[in-house]
């Protein structure tokens, strides 16, 4: 199974309130010295590694300049058995998209792109501390289609007080509109450490965030989108490859301060100091779990998936998983066969529905 390799671009003009991920402030020349650090890692990456996506996570990969992007992907190629279909994303701000940029990126290689844009309804990017406009996020997404970026994303977050059934629909009709190939909507959460820990924003009641996932459901799927994650939806051949190794316990190697990697049940990440991950000849790890995928985390990460498990792949735990899974047949489960997956309503109850279903020691385990 060929491998994903992650890149964490550590730098951000300012740290959103909702954000936990690491970041740090943007210097030129501290750009230029992770760049150099990030090819170290590449260099020393498994001999015979064959990957099929690369991915620009961060942070806002999008203000590291293009020139150094071009340099860790030809190091990648020359480095990997890179396939010729690749998958090469890149996260993006709307107001880092120029048109010089867009070009750029597509020369070095970058074939998606996707693009922070959170919502389209001013109030709710003042509260999410986004500094664009709903005009300047439409802007670059069209600019990016017309410079020839095949498959486009758009991140919308849902889950502030204000954000009522009706502005919720306006983002869902505006983004339905641009030529979007993958949508992905995810609900805010407040993380311990972030300005939203300390002072938290009004938000939307467990009830209204569910009635607005399940319209988010209906609109999109209405509009042609598959609905093939839990906070995920895409056009036919459009899903996340990248992300889809996640799910699917696929291999992934991760470069930079705060990535994690995956390989052969193995697990671990590099520390979230950037000073450190610019100072030392190779990126030091730390094991985070030396035996992650078991039975129940595999099934836990496939039921996320629209395919879901097929119970027939575990023998030793079917029978009973099915036992507990019957009473949450049809609203929450649905079983075909031998195949097992969570409705939307499931996906929404998640967890509650695992610890239904799994026995106990699977799922405390």
């Amino acid at each position: 199974m060929k491998a994903g390799i992650y890149i964490h671009v550590p730098f951000c003009a300012k740290k959103c309130p909702y954000c936990d991920f690491y970041s740090a402030a943007y210097r030129a020349d501290t750009a230029e010295r992770y760049t150099e650090a990030v090819l170290r890692n590449i260099a020393a990456l498994p001999d015979g590694l064959s990957a099929d996506t690369v991915y620009f996570g961060g942070g806002t990969p999008s203000m590291l300049p293009p020139a150094h992007i071009e340099r860790i992907l030809r190091a990648i190629r020359e480095r990997c058995d890179a396939a010729a279909d690749a998958e090469i994303t890149l996260e993006a701000n709307p107001l880092t998209m120029t048109d010089a940029k867009l070009s750029a990126w597509r020369e070095s290689g970058i074939n998606r792109l996707s693009v922070g844009v959170q919502s389209f309804q001013p109030d709710v990017l003042a509260q999410l501390g986004r500094k664009h406009t709903p005009e300047q996020a439409v802007s670059a997404v069209n600019r990016a289609a017309a410079a020839g970026f095949p498959n486009l994303s758009v991140d919308l977050m849902v889950g502030l007080a204000v954000q009522s059934e009706k502005l919720v629909s306006d983002d869902l009709r505006i983004v339905s509109e641009l030529p979007v190939a993958h949508i992905s909507t995810y609900m805010l959460k407040i993380e311990e450490g972030t300005p939203f820990a300390e002072c938290p924003p009004d938000l939307l009641s467990d009830d209204e965030q569910a009635s607005r996932y399940l319209r988010i459901h209906d609109v999109l799927t209405a509009e042609g989108f598959l609905h093939y994650e839990i906070s995920n939806f895409a056009k036919a051949g459009f899903e996340s490859r990248h992300n889809n190794k996640y799910w699917q316990c696929a291999p992934y190697y991760g470069i930079g301060p705060a990535a994690h990697s995956q390989n052969r049940g193995i697990r671990y990440a590099v520390p979230p100091d950037l000073t450190a991950f610019l100072d030392a000849a190779v990126q030091s790890t730390e094991l985070t779990d030396s035996a992650p995928l078991g039975d129940s985390e595999r099934i836990m990460l496939g039921l996320r998936l629209r395919e879901g498990v097929d119970l027939a792949c575990y023998p030793a735990h079917s029978a009973e998983i099915l036992r507990r899974a019957k009473p949450l047949i049809p609203q929450f489960l649905h079983l075909d066969g031998s195949r097992l997956t969570m409705t939307p309503e499931g996906w929404l109850m998640q967890n509650a529905v695992l610890l239904r279903i799994l026995p106990d020691s699977e799922v405390n385990g």
